[in-house]
């Protein structure tokens, strides 16, 4: 786990640090720990010396990738973060912020937990959802939904089945026993995904305005407080682990890993609470990646105030832990607590109450210096804010080059295609795994637990939640299609954040805000980084469109095999809408035999990387499907007047499968059936199984078929009758596909019967 031979060192930790300092680690041991030489060099430099041992590994995780942006932030500062709801911007807290009216805010989140997830399913996928609920209630909001976006390798594959049921399962556990339900998701299978599979967790949670809690550190003498579970050796380095591609031997850096306990998470979410509403907290800061420093760099460099930590106070599980193990650590549950002087003992007495750890291990001192003790003896003597991002830490301007594919990709001819079997493509569409029901994966979580989803009995196109005490409710979705975006990272990208925006105006609610998860491969990879930056592009362009500034998120680099090649960039969005009453919501679901069936937005004759062309035709290189942002606005702005004056009965987008997959989706969650027919000036399976962006199927009833006609061509929005809600069949041209039963017994079943076949 620990690179190098240290015994020299670990046995010097008993002595003087005069000692310590006479057996430096070298620019090698700098290396293995994941630094390049200029970067020790530049230790040097802010130091005024060699570091120890200790020093050089506070630098290693606080200036990797994970912690640090070092290769992302200069791209990242170009995302647009004002909006008029924004309480808090990217970067400054724990997690996003916004204003939602009546003295409330939404805190929302998503993170990454690709590697440890790799190699440890279980484990790797519920300390993720612990991690990003951390981040939640660290700003004195209380979770009150979850969200997961998945990837994973060939679902026929043992290895592959493993992972899954693992990361389900890990998922499950934690966020059931928590008590905060899973309302949604995404899920998609790739052989890209084979060894790098994906695994990002989003927490959205309420606060009062008035209660919201920062990640800082001042006031000289104030006490630090770590809080939670005691520390263990599970997670050292784990930054850095997250920070590297997974090679053969990355199996043996399980200790990277961390093991949660979401029993223990939940009393440290009330206390957390508790505490936050006494009113004398200053800061409080989870202890995610790289553990106590992490916190104490984090919130001091933000105070602009220095600390002095006991590392010898800290509780630990294991006997004779070094300064560094302690310091680094990324033990699950625990939190890193600075309050107003004089307050201990109110303080203590909460997490008392809660049978949680609560010991003062430090207080703020003047100056930036953080002074790290074991008994009498100095063991790190570090500047805060040259660890962080923004401060001194590293900021990379990397090259980037387009990929000979991309050219490549655009050659693609539709005319080489020649028309299938329809009825074969649509029972084939129907069971694909990135299409068939995710049944087996939500009837393992709670979607109910500890809250009212309004999802839940009406399927609708994002997660609705009710805030309770309100009428209000907050729509939630997670979306990209990675396949889009490796066809084209800028117009993919933009129709990540499109597609999310559409699901949300779809369930009735206005977009607000995103956070986004940035998974690519290694950025020192020129046609990786290439794709990083036009994604960036592609999502600023997307945002400023439709007024949902970036609140933050998280990025995750080096999700690239030495083997395997680089996963698709999977940009994924997790957008955040707001329904002001909760009779707003809308579901995708037909609701009466003979409503009309229309489609809303744009029809092309484009087939273009939709999942029928490279799944069922085998046509893995095309450019990504038709898109135009000002149309898609449009379409939107117009949808969510036409939902807000009721004039349909369902709204469900048109996405992966294209139009026949979503009248399926929209007949088979209300058991009836529908009877359409096709454009004779389109080719047939594009109309069908195209995936051409910024339509909307709705279900209008027969009395308002004018005014919605006459609604959507004052906005010049597309829209025609395409046909109406039938009993069970679904007919196409006059030829019944498939009844409603069928359809069902294959899209409920097919992702169960390929990961337990």
């Amino acid at each position: 786990m620990f690179f190098g031979s240290f015994d020299a060192v670990k046995e010097a930790i008993k002595r003087p640090l005069l000692f310590i300092l006479e057996q430096l680690p070298t620019v090698e041991t700098a290396h293995k720990l994941g630094l390049l030489t200029e970067e020790y060099e530049r230790i040097i430099e802010i130091l005024g010396r060699k570091p120890n041992f200790t020093e050089l590994s506070i630098f290693s995780v606080m200036w990797s990738e994970h912690c640090s942006y070092k290769n992302s932030i200069v791209w990242l500062k170009t995302l647009p973060k004002d909006g008029p709801r924004m309480l808090a911007k990217a970067g400054e807290e724990n997690a996003g912020l916004v204003d939602i009216g009546n003295g409330l805010a939404c805190s929302f989140k998503i993170e990454s937990h690709n590697h440890p997830s790799a190699l440890e399913p279980y484990q790797g996928a519920a300390t993720g959802v612990g991690g990003i609920n951390r981040d939640i209630f660290t700003m004195g909001a209380r979770p009150i939904a979850q969200l997961n976006s998945l990837r994973f390798g060939n679902p026929n594959l043992e290895k592959t089945k493993r992972l899954v049921k693992g990361v389900v399962k890990g998922i499950g556990d934690y966020g059931n026993a928590f008590g905060i339900p899973t309302v949604g998701g995404e899920v998609y299978f790739d052989d890209i995904y084979n060894t790098n599979i994906l695994v990002n967790a989003f927490s959205a949670g309420i606060v009062k305005t008035d209660k919201v809690a920062k990640a800082i550190s001042y006031g000289v003498g104030n006490p630090v407080y770590i809080v939670g579970a005691a520390t263990g050796k599970d997670g050292i380095h784990g930054a850095t682990f997250a920070s590297e591609d997974i090679t053969a031997s990355s199996v043996d850096k399980l200790p990277s890993v961390q093991v949660g306990d979401p029993f223990m998470e939940k009393l440290l979410l009330e206390a957390s609470l508790e505490v936050i509403g006494t009113g004398h907290v200053i800061g409080i800061q989870d202890m995610g990646a790289a553990g106590i420093i992490c916190s104490t760099s984090e919130m001091s460099a933000k105070g602009e105030a220095g600390m002095n930590i006991w590392l010898h106070k800290v509780p630990t599980r294991q006997a004779n832990m070094l300064p560094f193990e302690i310091l680094l650590s990324e033990s699950q549950e625990r939190m890193l607590v600075v309050i107003e002087k004089g307050y201990e003992a109110e303080i203590e007495g909460i997490f008392q109450k809660w049978d949680l750890n609560c010991v003062q291990i430090g207080e703020v001192t003047e100056g930036d210096r953080l002074h790290f003790y074991v008994g009498e003896e100095l063991v790190a003597d570090v500047p805060a804010d040259d660890l962080v991002l923004g401060g001194g830490a590293p900021q990379y301007h990397r090259e980037y080059t387009e990929p000979a594919y991309f050219e490549e990709f655009k050659k693609f001819d539709a005319s080489t295609i020649y028309q299938p079997n329809y009825k074969e493509v649509a029972s084939f569409l129907l069971t694909h795994p990135n299409i068939a029901s995710r049944r087996w994966i939500y009837k393992q979580y709670d979607s109910m637990v500890g809250t009212a989803n309004m999802n839940t009995n009406e399927p609708s196109d994002a997660a609705v939640v009710n805030i309770k005490g309100t009428n209000k409710a907050i729509a939630i979705t997670v979306d990209c299609n990675g396949r889009y975006v490796n066809a084209d990272p800028e117009k993919g990208c933009a129709i990540a954040v499109s597609e999310a925006s559409r699901n949300v105006v779809c369930a009735g609610g206005v977009p607000v805000a995103i956070t986004n998860n940035l998974n690519f491969g290694n950025p020192y990879n020129k046609e990786v980084y290439w794709q990083f930056v036009h994604a960036i592009k592609g999502m600023t362009a997307a945002c400023l469109k439709f007024e949902t500034p970036v609140t933050g998120g998280n990025v995750s680099f080096y999700n690239q095999s030495t083997d395997g090649g680089a996963v698709f960039p999977t940009p994924t969005i997790g957008m955040l809408g707001l329904l002001d009453n909760v009779n707003q919501k809308m579901g995708m679901a037909f609701k009466n035999e003979g409503d009309f069936i229309y489609l809303i937005g744009e029809v092309t004759p484009d087939i273009n990387c939709s999942e029928y062309l490279y799944s069922y035709c085998g046509v893995k290189n095309s450019t990504a499907p038709y898109f135009d942002l000002d149309k898609e606005y449009a379409m939107q702005q117009a949808l969510q007047i036409a939902i807000r004056e009721k004039m349909v009965n369902s709204a469900h987008d048109i996405s992966d499968g294209g139009l026949f997959v979503t009248l399926a989706e929209s007949a088979m969650a209300a058991n009836l059936g529908f009877e359409i027919n096709t454009n004779s000036q389109i080719r047939k399976d594009a109309y069908l199984f195209g995936e051409g962006q910024g339509r909307v199927v709705v279900s209008v009833t027969p009395a308002l078929a004018s005014e919605l006609e006459s609604f959507f061509a004052s906005k010049q929005v597309p829209v025609t009758k395409i046909g109406k809600v039938d009993k069970m069949a679904f007919m196409i041209d006059g030829e019944v596909f498939m009844t409603c039963d069928e359809a069902k017994d294959h899209y409920d079943t097919a992702l169960e019967n390929i990961l337990e076949g």
